[in-house]
Parts: C-alpha cells; structure tokens; sequence
C-alpha cells in the first residue's frame, strides 16, 4: 500500500518519511486518533514503506517482491493483530486469536484500510459478543516475532486497537516492546489511548493523527466516488473529519438514515401528543439493541444541536445532509434558548441509563413523554 491512497494527511506522511529517511525509526509506535481519521491507513502504509525494497519519490515502487506480497497483504514479515470474538462450536475455555479470522480479516482490508470495529464485527458474524484480545494472541506475536525475518528486513507486528487487549494480554506485550527481538517495529492502533497501560503509553512513541480536512474529504468524494461538488460539500462537513463516515452517509440504507426517520417520527409524535404512537416508537427502538440505541441518542444529540443553530442562518454553522435540512428548516423554529439545554440533558441520561442497562422499552417511552414537555405546542 502506498501513502498516496492514503486520504489527506500530508503532515503525517511526511513525518513518517523523515523517520525513514533519517534512520530513526522507532522500535514501537503508537497511532492515536478518531475514527475514520486514516490512522490505520497510515500504519498500513508506513508498513509497506519499511518493507519496500525499492522505495523512491516517498512511497513505496509497487514493483519489488516485497510490494507484490504486500498487494495481497500476504508479506511473511507483517503480522496483524486485532480483536476477535470466540469462534463458533469452541470449548467454553478456549482463548480465541487473531488467526482465527484470518479469512475475515483479509477480505475486510482487501476493501480498503478504511473501516470500522462495528465492521469488523459485522465481517465475524458476531451477535452480542466482545471482540478482545486475549493472553494467548501475545503468545502468538512473541511466536511469530522471534522467528528470522524471511526476507531479511524488517518483522513488523501491526496491532489494531490494543486498548481491546485484556490485562494479561497487555502485561505480555508490555515485556515484547521493552525486549523487542532483533529488527522488530511494533505499529500499536487506537482509538482510546487512555484505556491502555500506562507502562505500554511511556515505552511508544506516540504519533497523533488528526481529523482529515473537510477540503481533502470533499476532494476524494469528488476523485474516488464521483460525487458532485455541493453534495461532497455537505457530505465531508458532516463527517467531521472521518472518510468511514463520509461513505456512510454515501450508503443507501446507511444507518443515520434510519436514525433520522426516527428522529422525525418521534418530534412529530411529540408535538401532536400521540401517546399510542409514543408506545410503538418505544418498542421500534428497543428492537435497535443497546450498541444501536446509544448511537441513535448521540445522532438526536447532533440533531438537537443543528436544529438550535439552523435559527442563526449562518450557513458555516450548519452541519447537515440535504435530507436532513429539509426537516431541520421546519423543525428548528421548536429548538430555543428555553429548552435546548433541557433536550441535551435528556439525551445524555438516556445514553447513561443505557450504558447501566436499564429497561429500553420503558426509557425511550418515558423519553418520549418528556419530550412532549419540552417542546413547544405546534404553531
């Protein structure tokens, strides 16, 4: 993989090459940002340049044996690790690992280094289990890592989201990077720095990654997806510097679509004071499940948001989808100074609640009811 698919980022990229060409890279990285920001794609990416054989014009030459192993992510020196869920008909005590769903996992990157944990869930047929890292997946990297290197350059252990790792499991990946073997780089991914070790944090360079640029988002809408300007326009605003939820909102059955139906049925239950209405609404997003339900909650909270800023008519306060403006302008008038803060309030006790299980059918019903309080009469 070469830097120039990777989308934006040229500060990042450039970093990267200076480590290389300067002779000081770091035995063991840790790439910290949000989601969808390209830092996987840049781990990706400065692995293959570690491994080309021939780099030139700062990026990898595409030609050497090295990058057509790498084409199929199949290069012998690359180990990937990352969360996995327990896999059908094993024993109660087995301790899944990343070669488990090694199939899954290459399908998934064959489609770009771009995507998302509920991805990689979905791409395992996980139902409500939680993808992990466990002891035994260190065993495996200190295995694979203590081999010689087939191609006699570098071994590099690319670990995508270590905060999944359980303590046991950290613990010994902790002892790997103070002891690294011989021509080792260790790439650490993630999402939440803050959930891993302490010790792990202290002996990585941190490499922090921020948001692509709504300017670079809307160029490879325009390059890669051939989506027209105004619509790339509202399209990378609205991702909030994040490329997988920018090809989100590009899906037809995307998952904010489905949440913006229920934002709308939901006010205009409110407003006409439909409690039958309010009961089924309930159930219809119960049905969500718990992981569903607390992303609903912060896309209402976004909605919240713009319908308050939509009244100061400034466009470059206005977030939204042209789907979205279209409810937003009839419905921003009901978003005030009195009840904004009121409405966000409820929103954040709802994700808590949720989050300490409680009963969904009675929260999103009880939310709803008091939802007819906060909103004014309709006009």
């Amino acid at each position: 993989m070469r830097f120039d698919e990777v989308i934006g980022q040229e500060d990042a990229k450039a970093r990267l090459r200076t480590l290389v060409e300067e002779g000081r890279v770091p035995h063991a990285m840790l790439f910290c940002g949000p989601a969808g920001s390209g830092k996987m794609a840049l781990a990706m990416a400065f692995a293959s340049y570690l491994l080309c054989q021939n780099r030139h014009d700062g990026d990898c030459c595409e030609h050497c044996p090295q990058c057509t192993m790498l084409r199929k992510w199949a290069h012998p020196d690359l180990h990937f690790t990352y969360p996995v869920i327990k896999p059908s008909n094993s024993s109660s005590d087995y301790k899944p690992v990343s070669d488990d769903f090694t199939r899954e996992w290459h399908e998934m990157i064959a489609n770009g280094p771009y995507f998302t944990i509920d991805q990689w869930l979905t791409q395992m047929n996980a139902t409500s289990q939680q993808a992990i890292i466990t002891v035994k997946e260190s065993d495996e990297i200190s295995r694979k890592l203590n081999l010689k290197s087939s191609q006699g350059g570098y071994k590099i252990s690319l670990v995508w989201l270590p905060e999944r790792m359980n303590d046991a499991s950290a613990n010994k990946l902790l002892k790997l990077i103070e002891e690294p073997p011989s021509q080792t780089v260790f790439l650490l991914v993630t999402e939440e720095p803050a959930l891993l070790l302490e010790t792990i944090r202290s002996r990585t360079q941190r490499f922090d990654i921020r948001g692509i640029s709504t300017e670079d988002i809307e160029h490879a809408l325009n390059e890669r997806r051939g989506i027209d300007n105004e619509a790339a326009h509202r399209i990378a605003r609205v991702a909030g510097g994040s490329w997988t939820k920018a090809l989100q909102t590009l899906d037809a059955d995307n998952e904010n679509r489905t949440f913006l139906d229920l934002f709308i049925q939901i006010n205009r239950l409110a407003l006409t004071r439909d409690i039958a209405g309010m009961k089924d609404w309930s159930i219809s997003c119960y049905e969500l499940g718990r992981e569903k339900q607390r992303r609903m909650l912060r896309f209402f909270h976004r909605m919240v948001r713009e319908s308050f800023m939509y009244n100061f008519h400034i466009a470059e306060l206005s977030y939204l989808t042209l789907e979205e403006e279209q409810f937003i302008k009839k419905f921003s008038p009901y978003i005030n100074e009195d009840n904004v803060i009121i409405l966000s309030e409820m929103i954040d006790e709802s994700i808590r609640d949720i989050g300490q299980n409680a009963n969904a059918k009675i929260l999103f019903f009880d939310f709803a009811l008091q939802l007819t309080k906060a909103l004014p009469k309709r006009r």
